[in-house]
């Protein structure tokens, strides 16, 4: 079985590009939904975050707010770099995520021997989880999409949108940097057929790689 990480900054793309490869047979899970799922109530990483940042990232109901535990964790809109912490918030993530991750491919390699396995992960290679993978992927596109793209999804003001995706970019690494580590890149500056064309491409590539 091939493992395959799928990365790019925020607002990029990911997910859609994710979505194209299972359409083309690829197995895929999401880093951002197995941290939710360790964000649970009861759950050892929800209690340590909990603990880290306090309870003012609750909702009523005990369950995390995400967007006031990114606040907790990246400042307020319009902070400077040094009052981040995100490095705490990922040092208590990522390594539950991780393990999380190579669980999930161990099981999809005993039922798809000669599959592909792709993780999707905004961190991947800021998390140190690089290596753990055969290829890795680079979405990227450009920052005026990312803010159009991230203000219909969040449902916010364009000029919220675009700081709130430099605030994010800041604690990422730059995609000139993820570019040096992947092995292909998809743009998804284009139209969406435009990305469709490069993830083909891409998947015959995987299915040679084996």
């Amino acid at each position: 079985m091939l493992k395959v990480g799928l990365t790019g900054g925020i607002a990029s793309g990911k997910s859609v590009v994710g979505e194209m490869f299972v359409a083309l047979g690829a197995h895929l899970v999401q880093a951002d939904r197995i941290a939710h799922s360790l964000m649970q109530p009861g759950e050892p990483v929800y209690n340590e975050v909990v603990r880290h940042f306090g309870g003012e990232i609750l909702n009523a109901d005990g369950s995390v707010n995400r967007g006031k535990l990114a606040e907790a964790a990246f400042g307020p809109p319009g902070a400077d770099k040094g009052s981040s912490r995100v490095a705490d918030l990922n040092r208590i993530v990522h390594p539950a995520v991780i393990r999380s991750q190579e669980e999930w491919m161990h099981a999809v390699s005993l039922q798809h021997p000669d599959g592909v396995a792709i993780v999707e992960a905004a961190l991947l290679i800021e998390a140190g989880a690089a290596k753990r993978f055969d290829r890795l992927i680079v979405v990227t596109c450009n920052l005026e999409q990312r803010a159009e793209r991230f203000a219909k999804r969040q449902k916010v003001d364009l000029d919220t949108a675009q700081a709130e995706v430099a605030r994010r970019m800041a604690a990422q690494l730059p995609d000139e940097e993820k570019i040096k580590a992947a092995d292909y890149v998809i743009d998804n500056s284009g139209a969406l057929e435009r990305t469709r064309e490069q993830v083909q491409q891409t998947w015959e590539k995987l299915r040679t790689a084996h």
